[in-house]
């Protein structure tokens, strides 16, 4: 059946570039819900169409979740999974839509990750028409990545839970290869609360918010670890009440990225203990996580996935090495829960969350044959 399906994708190109060109034409910021709802109707209707399975999650704050599903042998599913959420505003769709120029489709989310879910989407839908899926295969759009995943992680470890692995379709990097490795990462805030004081004329009785976290902010700049691949970064910082007012509260929020999940709890251990410092007398600070992902360890079965893509890839007249990605994605969560991960199977991309992010349109078809080819020869995989 596999060299139906990839005749079948080798035909689709246009209307894989029209159903991407409706769901980049729709805002989705991660806070729009009815953007991001939107996007999943778009995916909702074209499952239907193809007689596909498809049930709708309800989240009360972020997108609602899709899941499609088609059958195949054994319990264990094999997972598609993508993101249909941006980082862009409402109204980024109208200033710059949809466009193709120089073999390049540009548009707000083309390439992080849209044209990932419309791969997903027509393999999906190529397999359901064919049949030779060697377990059941489950499509899962998610709603909220780009702001760590707050809604969709607990459906996103469920839905891997004990499935055969994972392909999240992220898109590929520009040269080619698909990620094998991810750091981690925890997103935070820490506020700060001291003493308004007039700054000329009783700046003694003052306790200054913002000279604790001028402290804070060198404290936790001293805990980067390169060579270990762990950084601090704060990245936003505010504060104060006027010029001449020492300043009664400051905020600073607080970006650590890294590679090993044993290093976690060591770090933030270390981050709360900078944070409840009292580095300025009269000031006190709370820290609160606001999002986190975990890493995608390059695992024994994380590395059994990568050759199987690998050999689909190079069937495909395509070749594809493993890299590591600073960034953060969903796939940190399915290969902690113990499931055979590959991340960045998407069509090939550059500039994600600028405006001068593309697709190159000519591998979405190629992907798509590479992304099939590895599914159906994705047996169980030993870690």
């Amino acid at each position: 059946m596999t060299d139906k399906i990839l005749s079948w994708l080798a035909t689709q190109h246009d209307a894989m570039v029209s159903l991407m060109e409706e769901v980049v034409n729709i805002d989705s910021g991660s806070y729009d819900k009815p953007g991001v709802d939107a996007v999943g109707e778009v995916f909702e209707r074209f499952f239907k169409d193809q007689g596909i399975e498809v049930e709708r999650l309800p989240r009360d704050v972020s997108g609602d979740i899709f899941r499609a599903r088609i059958s195949g042998p054994g319990n264990a599913p094999i997972v598609l999974m993508g993101h249909r959420d941006t980082v862009f505003p409402k109204g980024e769709v109208a200033r710059r839509p949809f466009t193709i120029k120089d073999g390049r489709a540009y548009g707000p989310g083309v390439m992080d990750m849209k044209g990932g879910l419309v791969l997903n989407a027509f393999v999906l839908a190529a397999f359901h028409k064919f049949g030779g899926a060697p377990a059941p295969l489950v499509a899962l759009l998610t709603s909220d990545e780009e702001i760590g995943s707050p809604q969709s992680r607990g459906i996103i470890e469920d839905t891997a839970r004990g499935a055969r692995a994972v392909y999240n379709s992220e898109p590929g990097r520009a040269n080619g290869n698909v990620v094998s490795g991810r750091k981690g990462g925890v997103f935070s805030i820490m506020e700060i609360t001291g003493k308004a004081a007039h700054s000329g004329g009783n700046f003694e009785a003052g306790h200054s918010a913002i000279n604790a976290l001028a402290h804070k902010v060198l404290a936790l700049a001293a805990l980067t670890d390169l060579k270990a691949g762990i950084t601090l970064n704060v990245g936003l910082v505010s504060g104060g009440q006027s010029v001449n007012t020492v300043a009664p509260w400051a905020r600073g929020e607080i970006d650590l990225r890294y590679v090993k999940t044993a290093d976690r709890d060591r770090m933030v251990a270390a981050i709360r203990k900078i944070v409840a410092t009292e580095h300025v007398p009269g000031t006190s600070a709370t820290l609160t996580i606001k999002g986190e992902f975990l890493p995608l360890e390059q695992t024994a079965a994380n590395a059994g996935l990568l050759a199987i893509y690998q050999k689909a890839a190079s069937d495909t007249g395509l070749t594809v090495k493993g890299e590591f990605s600073g960034g953060c994605a969903d796939s940190g969560f399915t290969s902690a829960v113990g499931t055979p991960t590959l991340c960045s199977t998407g069509p090939v991309g550059g500039g994600a969350h600028s405006p001068e992010e593309y697709l190159d349109v000519a591998s979405i078809v190629p992907r798509a044959q590479a992304l099939a080819r590895a599914v159906a020869a994705t047996g169980p995989i030993k870690g």
